[in-house]
């Protein structure tokens, strides 16, 4: 896969190992992992299923904006214990709701043994904003937990793990570019040729994603809403690394609900477009909103415009596709044992 900003081409190396392999089966210390957001070039949402869920044809971007989850052992029989910085970090849930948490309850019992870790968070993904902040700490969480107790779990059982603890979370593991299918969690990595550069404007605040869907069946509710389909001409632009032509594709059946919820970010996206965007739209879920632009120096043009306008709370200027999650600091003990 080309185009990454941080060179992010796959290796064909399980996530559990990249940038692990010197300290593979060592007892670690504390491990810290970077995970992206990520941005939906399109998302195609299908009538509701009778489980309640909606079948999605959902093209993943991982985009540079990322949270730093550390992992360290924790007093034995207290399970995980969570903390949080970075902005909105008030909002962020430390009970056994928060995904990473969840994560590392999920991967100890595959392997049977204890919980005990501490978990930080280090926000820097807008919280309850459309770009997988959550899944992306569960995701994260996963393989700090699986370095940190030297598993070596085999890409495909964290994937399935990632699968039960939301919809978004495999995505968030392998990043780059993807499409998703079934809930979002069924992933086909997509080719990319190029960089593109985007702006999100953050809102003052989030939005639930169940909230969004009830009001997507209810504006849908007697019409015939046709199976998700991914757009050739979307896949086509990704491929060719032409951010003009995937402007014109890009696509957000959420975005509808998302407006009826919250009708003034109608003004940051037409504010955005004043800007010089070349499209803009609801990042996933939202609230916030996202504006593809032609280069960096768009970027930052874009981001001035939105700031000055005072539609939004703040701007961020990011680039994709970006590396999933991976492990960047972690000490280890040669001599000792793994496990907990």
């Amino acid at each position: 896969m080309s185009g990454s900003v941080d060179g992010a081409a796959s290796t064909g190396r399980t996530a559990s190992t990249q940038g692990t392999d010197s300290a593979r089966g060592a007892r670690q210390d504390a491990v810290r992992v970077r995970v992206p957001a990520k941005v939906n070039a399109q998302l195609a949402v299908g009538g509701a299923r009778p489980d309640g869920y909606h079948d999605l044809a959902n093209v993943f971007l991982a985009v540079g904006l990322y949270d730093e989850v550390t992992v360290a052992r924790g007093t034995p029989g207290e399970g995980p214990v969570l903390t949080c910085t970075g902005p909105d970090a008030a909002q962020v849930p430390l009970d056994a709701t928060n995904l990473a948490a969840r994560a590392a309850l999920a991967l100890a019992d595959r392997h049977g043994i204890a919980p005990d870790v501490r978990i930080h968070i280090a926000k820097d993904i807008p919280v309850a904003g459309g770009m997988a902040g959550g899944s992306a700490d569960g995701a994260a969480a996963l393989l700090a937990c699986d370095t940190l107790w030297g598993l070596g779990t085999p890409q495909d059982e964290l994937l399935a793990l990632c699968a039960g603890l939301g919809s978004d979370v495999p995505f968030s593991l392998l990043g780059g570019a993807a499409l998703g299918t079934g809930r979002g969690e069924q992933l086909t990595p997509l080719p990319v040729g190029g960089t593109f550069h985007w702006v999100f404007a953050v809102a003052d605040e989030g939005l639930s994603t169940p909230r969004v869907f009830q009001e997507f069946d209810r504006l849908t509710a007697g019409a015939d809403v046709p199976p998700p389909a991914a757009d050739p001409a979307l896949l086509t632009a990704l491929r060719a690394g032409d951010a003009p032509a995937l402007a014109k594709a890009l696509a957000n059946d959420l975005q509808r609900a998302a407006l009826s919820l919250r009708p003034a970010l109608r003004t940051t996206l037409a504010a955005g477009t004043e800007a010089g965007a070349l499209a803009a739209l609801v990042s996933g879920s939202g609230p916030t909103t996202a504006f593809l632009t032609a280069d960096t120096e768009a970027a930052h043009r874009v981001a001035a415009g939105l700031t000055a306008s005072g539609t939004c709370r703040t701007t961020r200027v990011a680039a994709s596709p970006a590396r999933g999650a991976r492990v960047v600091a972690g000490s280890a003990d040669p001599a000792a044992g793994a496990g907990a």
